[in-house]
Protein backbone atom coordinates (compact mmCIF):
# COMPACT_ATOMS: atom_id res chain seq x y z
CA UNK A 1 0.00 0.00 0.00
CA UNK A 2 1.50 3.55 -0.72
CA UNK A 3 1.08 6.44 1.41
CA UNK A 4 1.82 9.90 1.23
CA UNK A 5 1.91 12.15 4.08
CA UNK A 6 2.78 15.41 4.05
CA UNK A 7 3.91 17.88 7.24
CA UNK A 8 4.96 21.59 7.51
CA UNK A 9 1.96 23.96 6.50
CA UNK A 10 1.11 26.68 8.81
CA UNK A 11 0.38 30.44 8.72
CA UNK A 12 3.29 32.32 7.36
CA UNK A 13 3.43 36.26 6.61
CA UNK A 14 3.70 37.24 3.63
CA UNK A 15 8.18 37.09 2.75
CA UNK A 16 8.15 34.69 4.90
CA UNK A 17 9.44 30.96 4.13
CA UNK A 18 7.66 27.17 5.07
CA UNK A 19 9.08 24.08 3.96
CA UNK A 20 6.41 21.22 2.94
CA UNK A 21 8.00 17.38 3.39
CA UNK A 22 6.19 14.53 1.89
CA UNK A 23 7.66 11.18 2.99
CA UNK A 24 6.18 8.26 1.05
CA UNK A 25 5.69 4.35 1.98
CA UNK A 26 5.65 1.51 -0.42
CA UNK A 27 7.29 3.34 -3.13
CA UNK A 28 10.93 4.51 -3.90
CA UNK A 29 10.27 8.42 -4.29
CA UNK A 30 13.79 8.42 -6.41
CA UNK A 31 12.35 6.26 -9.15
CA UNK A 32 9.03 8.11 -9.58
CA UNK A 33 7.78 11.37 -10.64
CA UNK A 34 6.18 13.22 -8.26
CA UNK A 35 4.30 16.61 -7.90
CA UNK A 36 2.95 19.42 -5.76
CA UNK A 37 -0.19 20.55 -6.28
CA UNK A 38 -2.26 23.46 -4.08
CA UNK A 39 -5.74 24.26 -4.18
CA UNK A 40 -7.18 27.70 -3.61
CA UNK A 41 -10.94 27.97 -2.11
CA UNK A 42 -12.78 27.68 -4.95
CA UNK A 43 -9.96 26.92 -7.45
CA UNK A 44 -9.04 23.73 -9.35
CA UNK A 45 -6.32 21.52 -8.11
CA UNK A 46 -2.70 22.92 -10.09
CA UNK A 47 0.40 21.58 -10.25
CA UNK A 48 2.81 23.74 -8.80
CA UNK A 49 6.38 21.96 -9.09
CA UNK A 50 7.12 18.28 -10.37
CA UNK A 51 10.46 16.35 -10.95
CA UNK A 52 11.37 13.23 -12.66
CA UNK A 53 12.78 10.22 -11.53
CA UNK A 54 15.83 11.10 -11.94
CA UNK A 55 15.57 14.75 -10.73
CA UNK A 56 17.45 15.92 -13.82
CA UNK A 57 13.92 17.14 -14.78
CA UNK A 58 11.74 19.69 -13.30
CA UNK A 59 9.08 21.64 -14.17
CA UNK A 60 7.91 24.84 -12.30
CA UNK A 61 4.51 27.00 -12.53
CA UNK A 62 5.44 30.36 -13.47
CA UNK A 63 3.38 31.76 -10.17
CA UNK A 64 6.77 30.37 -8.10
CA UNK A 65 9.63 30.12 -10.25
CA UNK A 66 11.98 31.45 -8.54
CA UNK A 67 10.46 31.34 -4.74
CA UNK A 68 9.85 27.79 -4.38
CA UNK A 69 11.93 25.03 -5.14
CA UNK A 70 11.56 20.91 -5.01
CA UNK A 71 13.93 18.39 -3.97
CA UNK A 72 14.05 14.51 -2.32
CA UNK A 73 15.86 13.22 0.26
CA UNK A 74 16.51 9.60 -0.38
CA UNK A 75 17.50 8.14 2.52
CA UNK A 76 14.04 9.57 4.36
CA UNK A 77 12.48 9.09 1.26
CA UNK A 78 10.97 12.08 1.43
CA UNK A 79 10.29 15.04 -0.65
CA UNK A 80 10.72 18.86 0.07
CA UNK A 81 8.57 22.03 -1.34
CA UNK A 82 11.03 25.10 -0.02
CA UNK A 83 8.86 27.91 -0.22
CA UNK A 84 10.01 31.56 -0.28
CA UNK A 85 9.11 34.91 -0.27
CA UNK A 86 5.15 34.03 0.45
CA UNK A 87 2.48 36.01 -1.16
CA UNK A 88 -1.49 36.06 0.25
CA UNK A 89 -1.84 34.74 -3.46
CA UNK A 90 0.04 31.16 -2.27
CA UNK A 91 -2.44 30.40 0.42
CA UNK A 92 -4.18 27.27 -0.49
CA UNK A 93 -4.42 23.28 0.45
CA UNK A 94 -0.99 22.10 -0.80
CA UNK A 95 -0.99 17.96 -2.07
CA UNK A 96 1.94 15.84 -3.27
CA UNK A 97 1.62 13.39 -5.79
CA UNK A 98 3.44 10.36 -7.21
CA UNK A 99 2.99 9.01 -10.83
CA UNK A 100 3.82 5.67 -11.51
CA UNK A 101 5.71 6.81 -14.83
CA UNK A 102 9.02 8.16 -14.26
CA UNK A 103 9.08 11.01 -16.65
CA UNK A 104 6.48 14.39 -15.32
CA UNK A 105 3.29 13.45 -15.77
CA UNK A 106 1.08 15.93 -18.28
CA UNK A 107 -2.21 15.74 -16.31
CA UNK A 108 -3.40 15.67 -12.49
CA UNK A 109 -4.89 12.33 -13.70
CA UNK A 110 -1.25 10.88 -14.49
CA UNK A 111 -0.23 10.97 -10.98
CA UNK A 112 -1.51 7.77 -8.81
CA UNK A 113 -1.47 8.55 -5.61
CA UNK A 114 -2.47 11.56 -3.53
CA UNK A 115 -1.59 12.80 0.44
CA UNK A 116 -4.20 14.26 2.52
CA UNK A 117 -2.95 17.83 1.90
CA UNK A 118 -1.90 20.46 4.27
CA UNK A 119 -2.84 24.12 4.52
CA UNK A 120 -1.07 26.83 3.88
CA UNK A 121 -2.23 30.31 4.85
CA UNK A 122 0.05 33.36 3.89
CA UNK A 123 -1.19 36.33 5.75
CA UNK A 124 -0.67 40.19 3.90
Amino acid sequence: QVQLVESGGGLVQAGGSLRLSCTASGRTVSRYAMGWFRQGSGKERDVVVAINWSGLNTYYADSVKGRFAISRDSAKNTVYLQMNSLKPEDTAVYYCALSNRREIPGTPKEYDYWGQGTQVTVSS
